[in-house]
């Protein structure tokens, strides 16, 4: 089912193209609607239909997959070092200072605009289907969870970006149109309960001609998000009245961690999805394989026109070349000190952080690496146009899934969530899940190791899967909401500046790492199977880097007298500019708060 082409009739059905329709559904008959919601065909359109609000350009493709989620202690936006990131209408939306009016996000068909869109579609089709469609259906049944899975998607979404917002689980009316926000909890609890009902209606991975892709919900999705809304509900977040428990219940705290372990142990008893290596689940995705069942759990599915996944968060490539026809890659990107974060045999390390990009002679044919500099020239390796199957050829899109979920939060949720309720020494065994990414990640001596670390007490397993989710979900747009629910933002934001002042410096843990990398870009410069570097790792030196017969040399960690000196401060200034803390959402636009009679406002001193 790979690339869903939307039909006319779903986009007819339920895009809503005037305000008179979205404000009256009523307007279809029952006929209609009996024609629409007892017909399997139609109803898998109308699914179909909310997957148009994800690819259209000012939602996820263009919008919230390229801004949100960066920056953080691991990932950064724009990582050349661009002046004038705080002010610029893209950098405010990840240095903390998006202003209401922000030119990238102030219009009334943006992402806050085209979610609510993807909302009420849900909103209409699950009405419909409760009165029309015949639940004795098996296909009816997958539709109807998996209507009640995306909308609580969007939903959670919603809240992690804004905050508080409006609730709307029922179709819009004249009456309903402008709706103050609901406190996030209310709705949370709500997703929740959707999400625990949906269950009883999707199938698991390859139970049903629609869930053996990834593309399609799953019950492994559906109970994967119930445990993700679980964790952020008994966490931290930012409200009107200051950073604080979003539940101050502390059972109903303990009643969530137990909704994420026991969805996420059901997951793994079940078998149907499979962890895997950290590689090829990257590959994979890459290669545009979409059946079920491995690590990778739910995609969101862009045609080859639309989607700026690798565009975004993938390796750089300076000129056209055979993967792609022009520059592409590399706007968002590893904070210079993320790869030395990492264990030198984590095999995480060399995936998630490269240090090169690709550049080509004058005609495109042929590809080489070249290396870039520690500062302003990481890359996210995780997807890679050179490890796609077709030849990308779009101004920006590539039209590459972007992957929502996989195994590994799986198992980290569940070790999470059991060492809150048991600790490490529990009967159930945090360390069991725990382990299983440790064992793909490490050698076998490090992973026991870091493992026995972990177990001494339930603070000290909470900070190892602190560091191993960042090292396992680094470039994934996952770190800045895991670091708000463990209300740690702005602390590790704090942290991630410092370090990175050490490493400009040269001083402290980066004091033994070499002011050069030694390098081959490949023999007369075409065969990027030769291309090899030192100079990265600590303990590397420049003598034994002039030794060694690399037919090159560059300047890697930026002397204070360079010319680069400037871009390389900018970086660190512009990781964030407000207090992280102050600023974890972001302000509900000014179109918007204008066209609602007055009902919405922003609060955090927008």
């Amino acid at each position: 089912m790979k690339k869903i082409l939307y039909t006319a009739l779903a986009a007819s059905l339920f895009a809503f193209s005037s305000c008179d329709d979205i404000l009256d559904t009523s307007k279809k008959s029952s006929m209609e609607k009996t024609e629409v919601f007892s017909n399997e065909a139609l109803v898998n359109d109308v699914v179909m239909g909310l997957h148009q609000s994800f690819g259209e350009t000012n939602s996820y493709r263009g919008r919230y997959i390229a801004y949100f989620g960066v920056n953080s202690d691991c990932e950064i936006w724009n990582n050349t070092g661009k002046k004038g990131a705080f002010t610029d209408k893209e950098g405010a939306l990840v240095t903390y200072n998006a202003t209401t009016d922000n030119q990238y996000m102030n219009t009334d068909n943006n992402v806050w605009a085209k979610l609510y869109e993807a909302i009420e579609r849900a909103n209409s089709a699950i009405t419909g289907m409760d009165e029309y469609s015949d639940m004795s259906s098996t296909n009816m049944r997958q539709f109807y969870g998996e209507l009640l899975t995306l909308r609580a998607f969007i939903y959670f979404d919603l809240i992690k970006a804004f905050g508080d917002v409006p609730a709307r689980f029922e179709p819009n009316t004249t009456e309903t149109i402008d709706l103050p926000k609901t406190d996030r909890m209310v709705i949370m609890r709500r997703l929740l309960d959707d999400l625990l009902t949906a269950q009883d209606y999707v199938g698991w991975p390859n139970e049903n001609s629609f869930t053996k892709s990834t593309e399609r919900v799953s019950q492994t999705f559906t109970k994967g998000l119930r445990a993700r809304i679980a964790l952020f509900a008994a966490g931290y977040s930012q409200h009107p009245d200051g950073i604080r428990y979003n539940t101050e219940d502390a059972t109903e705290r303990q009643e969530l961690y137990t909704i994420a372990k026991n969805e996420c142990l059901d997951i793994i008893s079940k078998g149907y999805n499979t962890l895997g290596t950290f590689e090829a689940n990257f590959k994979a995705l890459c290669a545009e394989g979409t059946t079920a069942g491995a690590e990778s759990i739910f995609e969101i599915p862009f045609s080859a026109s639309r989607g700026r996944v690798i565009y975004t968060w993938g390796v750089k490539h300076e000129k056209k070349d055979q993967w792609t026809k022009l520059a592409k890659g590399g706007i968002n990107g590893p904070i210079p000190t993320l790869f030395y974060d990492y264990d030198v045999e984590d095999i995480r390390r060399d995936i998630t952080c490269v240090p090169f990009k690709w550049t080509s002679d004058n005609d495109g044919d042929i590809a080489w690496k070249a290396p870039n500099k520690c500062w302003g020239g990481w890359s996210f390796g995780k997807v890679r146009f050179e490890w796609m199957n077709r030849v990308v050829d779009s101004s920006n899109d590539d039209g590459m899934n972007w992957q929502v979920m996989r195994m590994a939060d799986i198992y980290l949720m569940a070790a999470e969530a059991i060492n809150e309720l048991e600790g490490p020494k529990g009967s159930s065994d945090a360390g069991k899940y725990l382990k299983a990414i440790l064992d793909r990640s490490y050698p076998a001596e490090k992973a026991s190791a870091i493992l026995t670390k972990a177990k001494a007490s339930q603070d000290a397993f909470f900070n190892v899967i602190v560091d191993e989710r960042k090292f396992e979900f680094a470039g994934e747009a996952i770190r800045k909401v895991d670091l708000i629910r463990w209300n740690l933002l702005g602390s590790k934001m704090n942290e991630a500046k410092e370090k990175m002042t050490r490493l400009y410096n040269r001083e402290g843990e980066y004091a033994d790492l070499p002011l050069k990398i030694y390098y081959n870009e490949g023999l007369d410069g075409t065969d990027a199977t030769s291309y090899k570097m030192y100079g990265l790792n600590h303990g590397d030196t420049d003598e034994i880097g002039q030794t060694l017969g690399y037919s090159k040399s560059k300047e890697w960690i930026v002397p204070k007298e360079s010319a680069d000196q400037a871009a390389a401060l900018l970086l660190i200034d512009q990781l964030y500019d407000n207090n992280p803390d102050t600023k974890q959402f972001w302000p509900i636009w000014k179109v918007f708060i204008d066209g609602s009679n007055g009902v919405l406002t922003n609060d955090y001193d927008y």
